[in-house]
């Protein structure tokens, strides 16, 4: 029976928009934060069961739809890079009989006689960052990560570095080749660099992949250059010309040009002799020099390659055959709260030691609160847990039956520094409110603080942020602004001269007077982005409107209810419509509301943001600057590429004009302005009537004509 069996079409659509939102949180982590909070296997499950559901309720596939996208968004940092040809995904395979459908598959797409055999190639999958190089004459000219598929991330000057990647191609090639393939590092490499980090006091990595992202991902080459990273391609992307018809043939020349491809890409002709080379692949998989997660099959012939095509995100030619998660009995000896560096509680799992796949394992992840009444575990119990890949294991399933003994209890206040942990409606997890207080939280908030969209610091980094806070010069963002009360103790630390000093307390007495969005922003608040904080502000118009209406909604919270016990009671105030219609939302909601409201009902809260302004911090008032034009007082959407600005620059350009910015098209709204790339707002515009101009006409707008 399918597990769509029994659903109704609303419970489904339901379920398709809880996975939407759950995978693209985790695609973030993956590709654009390189912290994953959960195994690959649990990843390769939600995909699953998103492609169940919409093969069950085909009409209600989502435009947001995990199976149409590839990777995430690139970060900020980098310059990003449109791709030449896409960088797509693959689809999986979990189980032998999965393998032979797709072979099985691609014989009726191509119409194949029985007795024609279908020769494909098969190789590791590597567990690493994707990268396509661009070579131009043979010589390298442009490295960029795969993003979100159409876009990326420039990463030369940190290519550049790697030893495995030749600046120029040995032999003649093609006048354009984009090859395509994995950076990655070693495993005894990832031991020695997490040993050095460690005796530096540096960031210790969890994973090699992480450890190859994060230092690939470097704006400072000379890091890269630092860390042992290693190349492996897999295949290419836009060529002038291919040195042979077949994938072997293609890797096999991409091999003589001087870059790395797997020792083990052979080609098989059947079924039987590829599920082969997979079992003895998993069977040395433990003693490979880097990370695996599966073997990958690609059909050898290019022409039929090309007849195969692609759907929405992979290619039809091509899949991943996954291995399966390794697993192991053990017995429970503690629970124990982390608190993230964004206030989430994470219950871990301390285990008597037990080896999976030669790695000996003591800690598991339980994930949060709901996983752990779903397991039903108690500290004693016998449990399975389950490795997949490097990151951290999780407990699978309770063996121990249950008993008369007490069900595990959540905290509901912070283990690092005592504040109220919530969950707020309609997520899973559980997090501390003390935001600027807490001692886990406290270096993430800091660098936040005074990062590009908050106070834009300059000369305040993570590294210094970091060091700053180690050796307890910078505590709380007010300390920021009483550093040069330390003025003598900056000037005796190593690198720091009189003139760099003198920069830095200048530059942080030029943020004493930020616009009040800029520290709204700044404040870390959850809920409050760039966008909400700019809401804000100008509903608000300054500091002190601000805080008296959040201050009188707090006090209108503490009426309510107050002989209800916790939990029950805060459950009741964050549905009180009359607490939420308080702050004045303009526009942003319950859920902003209640985070405000969250944040300034804890007293280290309050207490922080107080001695902020008491060390000299006074928020600007907003002054609403705009002149009259042909957008005035109208609903505007951007979509697309655009090529002369950037989208924050075209949002201040249009609210400049009295015009308003929407994230999508709707009834509401009056124009779209859409660049090279727009899809389904483009279309939704045009379904809807709504005007569409392009950039240039946009522009002319701008400038009055």
């Amino acid at each position: 029976m399918s597990a769509a069996d029994g659903l109704t079409a609303i419970e489904a659509a339901r379920e398709l928009e809880r996975l939407a939102r759950e995978i693209a949180h985790h695609n973030r982590l993956y590709h654009s934060e390189d912290a994953p909070e959960i195994s690959d296997a649990d990843y390769d499950a939600l995909v699953r069961r998103n492609a169940e559901l919409e093969a069950a309720f085909p009409d209600l596939v989502r435009e947001d739809s995990p199976s149409r996208q590839v990777g995430a968004a690139p970060a900020g940092h980098l310059a990003k890079v449109r791709h030449a040809a896409p960088m797509l995904s693959l689809d999986n395979a979990f189980a032998d009989e999965e393998v032979v459908e797709f072979i099985g598959r691609v014989r009726r797409y191509l119409k194949l006689g029985d007795g024609e055999p279908v020769a494909l190639t098969a190789e590791p999958k590597i567990d690493g960052l994707s990268c396509s190089l661009r070579y131009e004459k043979g010589m390298l000219v442009l490295a960029a990560t795969r993003g979100d598929g159409t876009t990326g991330e420039d990463v030369t000057a940190n290519v550049r570095t790697i030893a495995d990647i030749p600046e120029r191609l040995h032999g003649e090639a093609p006048d354009v080749f984009e090859v395509r393939g994995e950076v990655y590092m070693a495993k005894a490499d990832f031991a020695s660099l997490n040993a050095r980090q460690e005796a530096e006091g540096g960031k210790i990595f969890a994973n090699p992949r992480n450890a190859a992202a994060g230092s690939l991902r470097q704006k400072d080459a000379a890091v890269t250059a630092a860390r042992p990273l290693r190349f492996l391609a897999h295949g290419w992307g836009e060529v002038s010309a291919l040195p042979a018809d077949t994938q072997l043939g293609v890797m096999q020349a991409i091999a003589a040009w001087g870059i790395p491809v797997s020792e083990d890409l052979q080609r098989f002709e059947s079924g039987e002799a590829l599920l082969a080379h997979y079992r003895a692949i998993e069977a040395k998989r433990a003693d490979m020099p880097f990370d695996i997660d599966g073997v990958v099959y690609k059909v050898d012939r290019l022409d039929w390659q090309r007849r195969l095509g692609q759907v929405a995100r992979a290619p039809r030619w091509a899949i991943a055959h996954k291995f399966p998660a390794e697993k192991a009995q053990t017995v429970l000896r503690a629970i124990d709260i982390q608190v993230g560096r964004t206030g989430k509680l994470t219950p871990v799992a301390r285990l008597e030691p037990v080896n999976v796949g030669g790695v000996t394992v003591t800690n598991a992840t339980l994930h949060n609160a709901d996983e752990i009444a779903r397991l039903g575990v108690r500290v004693g119990d016998r449990v399975v847990i389950q490795r997949a890949g490097d990151v951290i294991p999780q407990v699978l399933e309770n063996l121990t039956a249950a008993e008369a003994r007490a069900a595990y209890v959540f905290p509901d206040h912070c283990p690092e520094c005592g504040s109220e942990a919530v969950r707020e409606e309609g997520e899973v997890d559980i997090r501390c409110t003390g935001g600027l207080i807490c001692p886990a939280q406290r270096v993430e908030r800091l660098r936040h603080f005074v990062s590009r969209h908050a106070l834009d610091i300059e000369g305040l980094g993570l590294v210094h942020i970091e060091s700053f806070f180690s050796d307890g010069i910078i505590q709380s963002p007010a300390d920021i602004f009483r550093l040069a009360e330390k003025r003598d103790l900056l000037l005796g630390r190593e690198r720091w001269a009189e003139t760099s000093v003198d920069n830095l307390l200048a530059a942080i007495d030029a943020r004493r007077a930020p616009p009040l969005d800029r520290f709204l922003f700044a404040l870390g608040i959850r809920h409050i982005g760039e966008v909400t904080a700019r809401d804000l502000a100008r509903r608000y118009t300054s500091w002190a409107n601000f805080r008296t209406v959040v201050e009188q909604a707090v006090a209108a919270r503490a009426a309510i209810q107050p002989t209800l016990a916790e939990p029950e009671r805060k459950f009741a105030l964050r549905r009180n419509k009359a607490v939420v219609a308080a702050i004045d939302t303009a526009g942003v909601g319950p859920e902003v509301a209640n985070a405000l409201l969250d944040f300034f009902e804890e007293p280290h809260n309050q207490e922080v943001v107080d001695a902020i302004l008491a060390a000299g911090v006074s928020p600007a008032d907003v002054i609403h600057e705009t002149r009259a034009s042909s957008v005035t007082g109208k609903t505007l959407v951007f979509t697309g590429s655009l090529e002369t600005l950037s989208r924050d620059e075209a949002k201040a350009q249009a609210e400049s004009l009295g015009a308003k910015v929407a994230g999508s098209v709707s009834a509401k709204t009056d124009l779209v302005v859409a660049g090279p790339g727009a899809g389904s707002k483009l279309k939704k515009a045009g379904e809807l009537g709504i005007p569409v101009i392009d950039e240039a006409e946009w522009a002319k707008i701008v400038a009055g004509s």
